[in-house]
């Protein structure tokens, strides 16, 4: 009896179970720094309580660990076959958030749409960036056996991510970019011949600087934030230059947040302050989300620091063993590619934090406070679950049962 017990808890955890212990121990260490930087929110934004934040993240973990169960029991193929649409609802979202989105939390950007009737409010382009992730992996596994005509690229693959990228741009640029960086990727192992990649960099870079020009000198794309954008890598540049000429004060009051981040950073040293000792969260800016990394070494010190990075890196290095794994193109596709969209984003998390790229408003994955990015996240993971679940490993613990790979292949 004990034994059949402890097979269906092991069942309720189906898929990949390091992955699955990996995604469990990461979000219950996002309540510890979530509701120590949220003290921020409370007494410096004077926006809720500490408590009332917590119980919030607290509700995403959950809510989010259920979608990624919720995902893992419906068959991948079908949201393959259901991307499209889903794109194409997602497109819809974006060009209405353009014309009546909203800020949040003093944010200066119009990213989020309020559903009608309810106080909640989400951003859309996290949810178009993943329906179109999958779109073209599925396209491109639909394609793969024979070669695809120019128009055919132009219209299917590379219109659907220009017109995403350009929706999202005007008030996330740093997301927009992600967009195009993940694409390319997703085109390079999906096995888009090469001319047509270069072809579509190309013309992307030309089309980038072609708006840049047009936002920084004149009025025809209205609320855009590229002023903002050049803003924070002037000031980047500024404060990586060792030149006399460089105005320090000025530098230091454009560059405030890095710095604060930097010195969470030092004045955590190799053990840290402890949990919730942190002394310059309240001066640090957007301390519960984008620098939430930050405040997470300063408390737990190099040391935290370190095992939260190696559990991070299990959970690349489980999503490359999936991948390889799969039999299916698809599958395998899909999986290295969400894999791909958490890894750059962690990436670009941290490297703000330790001032190497300028800053972006990119969340910590699984650990930042906030909700639709965390939702997106425990959607990805469902879904790298629900492929993991249709591999036969004999030498792993508690793998579903393999099927045909002309039956994962059938997602036409």
């Amino acid at each position: 009896m004990d034994e059949q017990n402890t097979e269906s808890r092991i069942e309720f955890l189906k898929g990949d179970k390091v992955l699955w212990m990996v995604i469990l121990v990461i979000s219950i260490f996002s309540i510890f720094p979530v509701y120590s930087a949220s003290s921020n929110l409370e007494y410096i934004v004077n926006n809720g309580t500490t408590t009332g934040h917590v119980i919030k993240h607290m509700f995403f973990v959950v809510l989010g660990l259920v979608i990624m169960r919720v995902v893992g029991m419906v068959k991948y193929e079908y949201i393959g076959k259901l991307s499209s649409i889903l794109l194409g609802l997602m497109i819809v979202l974006l060009v209405v958030t353009m014309f009546t989105g909203q800020t949040i939390d003093g944010a200066s950007a119009s990213r989020w749409l309020k559903i009608p009737g309810t106080p909640i409010s989400f951003q859309p382009s996290s949810f178009a960036f993943l329906m179109l992730i999958i779109y073209l992996c599925r396209y491109l596994t639909k394609k793969i056996t024979r070669e695809r005509l120019p128009i055919e690229n132009i219209m299917y693959i590379f219109g659907p991510i220009l017109l995403v990228f350009v929706l999202v741009a005007k008030d996330n640029g740093s997301t927009a970019l992600m967009i195009l960086m993940v694409s390319v990727i997703v085109l390079i192992i999906g096995q888009l011949h090469w001319k047509y990649i270069a072809g579509f960099i190309s013309a992307s870079f030309v089309a980038i600087v072609f708006f840049l020009i047009i936002a920084l000198n004149t009025n025809l794309i209205g609320g855009n934030r590229v002023h903002t954008w050049m803003s924070r890598i002037e000031t980047f540049t500024s404060s990586k230059a060792k030149t006399a000429d460089v105005d320090d004060e000025s530098v230091k009051a454009k560059n405030y947040q890095v710095m604060q981040a930097k010195a969470a950073i030092v004045h955590g040293g190799i053990t840290g302050m402890g949990p919730g000792k942190s002394a310059l969260k309240q001066m640090l800016p957007q301390s519960a989300s984008d620098f939430i990394f930050a405040v997470i070494v300063e408390e737990y010190g190099l040391i935290g620091a370190a095992f939260l990075i190696s559990l991070y890196l299990i959970m690349m290095i489980r999503i490359v063993m999936i991948a390889s794994k799969m039999p299916a193109f698809f599958g395998s596709l899909l999986v290295l590619s969400l894999g791909v969209m958490i890894f750059i984003q962690l990436s670009v998390n941290i490297a703000v934090a330790v001032n190497l790229i300028p800053v972006t408003g990119q969340p910590l994955p699984l650990i930042s406070y906030g909700g639709t990015s965390m939702l997106v996240t425990y959607l990805q993971l469902g879904i790298i679950l629900n492929i993991s679940s249709r591999i036969q490993i004999y030498d792993e613990e508690g793998m579903g049962k393999k099927q045909s790979v002309a039956e994962i292949n059938d997602i036409a």
